[in-house]
């Protein structure tokens, strides 16, 4: 028995919502690092919270070194 569609609509409890993020930004990294690995690719993920926060990861330090030195995120 698998799991059914759950059907994607904004969290409005704050408490949920911060829970919600941490777990799939987590999620998210990790399987970024997983494809890098089982792949052998190159991955950059960019996360950025609602009050903009930034979380990064990347296989390639360079490309995280080349972001922190630029203004194109810089809105």
């Amino acid at each position: 028995m698998g799991k059914g569609r759950v059907q994607l609509k904004r969290i409005e409890s704050k408490i949920s919502w911060q829970v919600t993020f941490s777990k799939r930004r987590s999620s998210l990294l990790r399987k970024g690092h997983e494809i890098s690995v089982l792949c052998d690719a190159e991955v950059t993920l960019i996360v950025f919270s609602t009050k903009g926060k930034l979380f990064e990861y990347s296989t390639d330090t360079r490309i995280l070194h080349l972001h922190h030195n630029s203004d194109l995120l810089k809105l």
